[in-house]
């Protein structure tokens, strides 16, 4: 019978020591050795002065409210004990009037850091940065290593912890990242998003909720980052729920020929020809109907559907060419757009003389589409080396739009590029509007000393044509002239233009000359 009472009797003793421990009684220990020493003399005295510090040494994270220091040796604490700390934590925000938050930090750089340095570099600048960020928090902090090379960090519970103050801790976090680690004698720059949760708005009181939603806003950061900071709230969950239904439909779209291109002629400005066709992603979705590039795109990101989009597209694109050339329909060529992703691939050049092989289509045939924010921000070898094989294939590289991402005149010819395309804001009312006409007359005279071809992307009416026209940009492209269409549309589009007498627009329309004089 005694047997049975003793699991009661040590759960009675030690939730008395834990009481004891109660941060609010350490003050009181100076009296009670005094009082010891007063009713019991030297000997109770000599035994509260052992036995009180190891009372309170046994306590350790009971009488901090902090948790347990437990990492895996080199200060970076497991994923499930950080989880099991905040299981603690949170259920006694309400008793304890202390409370925690999770903040998960994600790199922004670290694919460019892989490309560049290799993957040995990117584990060591990882594990060095995580080391500053060690070092930027108090003791009882916790930092734990995710999937992904992220990094989650628990914070010891405190009385005040507002939104205010985890901003200004991500911002301070930030700073510790970004200054730059040396490796091999070479400054390694880097950053990172952040996103949090605050204990108290955590989903569900446990750990593995707080996490999730420190995780999601993370996601958020990363999105509209570089240097993202980003607050979980209940609507992340909602954009991250459809994000990862329409990640999943994806696949399934692009295997079932549900996204395919949409093709917009590009008319020549001297004789008024098509000179070219860019093909344009759209996705046929069975419930949503037709879905832009905009609509699905970010769903693809992190993941090896960006590269199947490109491949899709590419065979559509050189398909739907063979099949104009057979049909007595001349179009020069087709551009396709290529994303950064796809652009770091070492493969891709003997992919796309794989892909011009099997069609038995000469390079010049296919233009390549890459946006000036790809190239102005890039020192990426393996994007450069590939654009190179690319252009000293033959193909076209086109530089999509220009006047947007400061790319220096070095990289028009480090890229090879061979044709600018003037970005649509400076082509919008570029025939009333004396700054875009400008603007766009800088651009055209920049191309000709360079010489580079021009292609204006916007075009929406007859007069924003003509005057392109006349200021001697030499291609144009915009719903004005053509939308994107499908291909059947798009091969009867050709067709009837072919036999239109007014291919050319007539200067002096409204606005058809320069505003102003």
């Amino acid at each position: 019978m005694s047997n049975l009472r003793f699991p009661q009797a040590a759960q009675r003793v030690l939730r008395a020591f834990t009481w004891v421990r109660r941060p609010e009684l350490v003050v009181f220990v100076p009296a009670m050795t005094l009082a010891g020493f007063w009713l019991g003399g030297e000997s109770v005295l000599l035994a509260l002065a052992l036995g009180l510090p190891l009372l309170f040494a046994i306590g350790g994270p009971a009488l901090t409210g902090r948790p347990p220091p437990q990492d895996d040796g080199d200060g970076t604490t497991s994923v499930s004990q950080a989880i099991a700390a905040m299981d603690r934590i949170l259920p006694r925000i309400g008793q304890s009037g202390r409370t925690t938050a999770c903040l998960v930090i994600q790199f922004d750089d670290l694919d460019t850091l892989l490309d560049r340095h290799g993957r040995a570099a990117q584990a060591e600048v990882v594990a060095r940065t995580t080391d500053r960020i060690r070092g930027a928090l108090r003791t009882g902090d916790l930092v734990a290593a995710l999937q992904g090379s992220a990094i989650a960090v628990v914070l010891a519970p405190v009385r005040r912890l507002d939104l205010e103050t985890l901003v200004q801790m991500s911002a301070r976090l930030q700073a510790a990242i970004t200054t730059p680690v040396s490796l091999g004698g070479v400054q390694v720059h880097i950053s990172a998003s952040i996103g949090f949760c605050p204990g108290g708005r955590s989903p569900e009181p446990n750990g593995k909720a707080l996490l999730d939603a420190a995780q999601t806003a993370a996601e958020e950061a990363f999105r509209h980052g570089p240097g993202g900071i980003r607050a979980w709230s209940a609507d992340m969950a909602q954009g991250r729920a459809a994000r990862d239904a329409l990640r999943d439909d994806l696949e399934t779209a692009l295997e079932t020929g549900q996204i395919r291109p949409h093709f917009q002629p590009q008319i020549c400005t001297d004789t008024g020809e098509i000179s070219g066709v860019e093909a344009l992603a759209r996705w046929h979705h069975p419930e949503r109907g037709c879905l832009c590039p905009a609509d699905f795109l970010p769903a693809l990101e992190g993941n090896d559907l960006g590269e199947r989009l490109g491949e899709v597209m590419l065979f559509q694109a050189l398909t739907a060419l063979v099949g104009w050339d057979r049909a007595g329909l001349r179009v020069p060529s087709v551009s396709v757009n290529f994303s950064a992703e796809e652009l770091r691939n070492p493969r891709l050049p003997d992919r796309i003389r794989w892909e011009l092989d099997r069609f038995d289509l000469p390079p010049e045939r296919l233009t390549i589409e890459i946006l000036e924010t790809v190239v102005a921000r890039t020192d990426n070898d393996m994007i450069v080396s590939n654009i190179a094989q690319l252009a000293r294939l033959g193909c076209g590289i086109d530089l999509d739009d220009f006047g947007t991402g400061n790319a220096a005149l070095s990289t028009l010819r480090r890229f090879a590029v061979r044709r600018l395309k003037i970005d649509r804001s400076f082509v919008t009312r570029v025939d009333q509007d004396r700054d875009q006409q400008r603007m766009v007359s800088a651009i055209v005279s920049l191309a000709d000393r360079l010489d580079l071809q021009t292609l204006a992307e916007g075009v929406e009416t007859a007069g924003e044509h003509a005057m392109l026209s006349q200021l001697g940009c030499g291609h144009v492209q915009g719903f004005g002239l053509a939308r994107p269409m499908p291909l059947d549309e798009a091969t009867d589009w050709i067709a009837r233009h072919r036999n239109r007498q007014d291919r050319l627009p007539r200067i002096g329309l409204q606005g058809g000359g320069m505003a102003g004089g």
